[in-house]
């Protein structure tokens, strides 16, 4: 009996080790019993009835990165080209995914191939060349309806690759080089625009400175003239306020006459004409003393009139209109009766 009991806890543990099975985190187990599916395992610890269950399919439930080879497509401008994409995807339902086809990876690379020629046959080279986010995007919708019923849930779609034929690269390097040509002129035509204009800006403002410079220059000379005008002005007239302040007499206003007939006749005068009422101070001794350098001056004209020869005092009479042409000089005439009044005094 010992040894039945023996027999019997062998065969339990030999069950329990051939029949369970530990299912990784990440993983699906299809179940089939007496082949029908009857179970998808997760991830942990499950015992299987030994003959009657078996294990259909293992899948893994990770995302997954199928890269298509290069494929030739043909755009709408009838151009081939080589592309090849890359798609992401995993398995939403294990069942599906092992009864859905019968190599579901297989079919989504064909399926893959064929959108991509779809797609890309609806588009010019250009616009292929220059829209990859729209061809990934319609792709990735595309490929995801399509593998609906097989489990899997394409995520993206990515062109890896979009190799044109040689000429046509030849052509692209060819426009491409053009374009660079055509910009760098652009822009050294817009340097130079812009030089110009900044060099004509700044003559502009130099003439504007200068003007105003010559303007602020004037107006300071101006005010200057004028402010040295008034303050001669108000020095004379304060002068005269002093004067008048003072009581002068009528010999002091003498002196002062013959103090300007001296300016007047130092040196480029050839006749002077005295007024009567200055001749008659000469009677005057004190006033006499006073100006005598003034009398020493002029009391001897015939002196005077030696000086300068008779052409110049000829020019100078006919200029102010005293020679009447008929060789009669008022100015000597009047100056001979004023001396000889003098004299006879």
């Amino acid at each position: 009996m010992q040894y039945v009991l023996i027999g019997i806890a062998v065969l339990v543990i030999w069950y329990l080790l051939a029949n369970l099975r530990v299912v990784p985190q990440s993983e699906a187990y299809v179940i089939e019993f007496l082949g029908k599916y009857k179970d998808t395992w997760e991830a942990g610890m499950h015992l299987k009835t030994p003959f009657l269950e078996r294990i259909a399919k293992k899948v893994t439930l990770k995302e997954q990165v199928l890269d298509a080879p290069p494929q030739p497509v043909i755009t709408k401008d009838n151009v081939t080209m080589q592309i090849d994409a890359v798609v992401y995807f995993r398995v939403f339902n294990p069942m599906l995914f092992t009864y859905g086809a019968i190599n579901p990876i297989n079919a989504l690379d064909n399926l893959t191939a064929t959108t991509l020629r779809n797609v890309v046959g609806e588009l010019e080279l250009d616009e292929t060349l220059t829209s990859r986010d729209a061809i990934n995007s319609k792709m990735a919708l595309i490929l995801d309806d399509a593998t609906d019923p097989w489990g899997i849930k394409v995520i993206r779609v990515e062109l890896k690759n979009i190799i044109p034929p040689k000429g046509i690269q030849e052509s692209m390097e060819k426009q491409m080089k053009a374009e660079r040509e055509k910009r760098e002129t652009l822009l050294l035509a817009e340097a130079h625009k812009e030089a110009d204009i900044k060099e004509a800006e700044g003559h502009k403002l130099a003439v504007v400175l200068e003007a105003e410079g010559e303007r602020d220059a004037r107006i300071a000379r101006a005010e200057g003239e004028a402010r040295a005008l008034y303050l001669a002005k108000k020095a004379e007239a304060d002068g005269l306020r002093e004067l008048m302040a003072a009581g002068i007499d009528e010999k002091v206003l003498r002196l002062k006459q013959f103090e300007a007939m001296q300016k007047v006749a130092d040196g480029r005068a050839a006749k002077i004409i005295i007024p009567t009422d200055m001749v008659d101070l000469t009677t005057k001794a004190s006033v006499f003393a006073e100006t005598a350098s003034v009398g020493s001056a002029v009391t001897n004209p015939e002196e005077h009139a030696e000086e300068v020869p008779e052409s110049h005092c000829f020019d100078k009479e006919k200029e102010f209109g005293d020679y009447d042409g008929n060789g009669y000089d008022r100015q000597k005439a009047e100056t001979d009766e004023t001396l000889g009044t003098r004299r006879a005094e």
